[in-house]
């Protein structure tokens, strides 16, 4: 064979590996590094519309979810006697919230209060422009899936008034963040 034919041929296999070699590459990495499956924190809920039960704030105002649409909501269920814990969550909220910059007009908070205990006034002070909503007895209340009790999670429900998110018990408030920083970025309403 002569050294034009060799050189033909020898460039010939090294077009066909080169080729190849994404393909070989793109199984290689899928099989024995896959991607991961998600990069939301939150555990993503089936969306729907959570139900605009008749409610009232805490002061004995009327009160409808409906009234916030428009805006994302971060929400959590908890007894008006608010514990340590309760009372953690109620911070997470509002820094959740204030970390937004600019966005954080786009987000509001409320606290479903699932008992009859009237939140104490030095709870309700320490958390201004939070929604303190009685929903003792609600539908509502039925409607958010918990793993355990409604108090251990935080839920975050679109501008539509669908459920969306729902975090768990101690969430990493860093992580939170980001996933609301992605939310607000992607979302065009709200």
């Amino acid at each position: 064979m002569s050294e034009n034919a060799r050189s033909s041929r020898t460039s010939l296999w090294l077009i066909g590996v080169l080729c190849l070699a994404p393909v070989v590459a793109s199984y290689f990495a899928f099989y024995f590094a896959p991607p991961a499956r998600h990069t939301n924190y939150g555990e993503l809920l089936a969306t729907g519309p959570l139900p605009d039960a008749r409610l009232e704030l805490a002061d004995g105002t009327p009160f409808q979810l409906s009234r916030l649409r428009g805006k994302w909501l971060l929400l959590m269920v908890d007894s008006g006697a608010c514990d340590e814990f309760c009372r953690r969550k109620l911070f997470v909220l509002r820094q959740l919230r204030l970390t937004q910059g600019k966005d954080m007009e786009r987000i509001e908070r409320a606290w479903l209060i699932a008992d009859d205990v009237a939140p104490e006034a030095a709870v309700t002070g320490d958390f201004p422009g939070m929604w303190f909503v009685r929903a003792a007895g609600s539908e509502l209340l039925g409607q958010l899936p918990a793993a355990r009790a409604l108090a251990d999670h935080i839920y975050v429900v679109d501008p539509l008034g669908n459920l969306v998110l729902r975090y768990p018990r101690d969430a990493d408030p860093g992580r939170i963040i980001k996933d609301l920083v992605r939310l607000l970025k992607a979302s065009g309403i709200g």
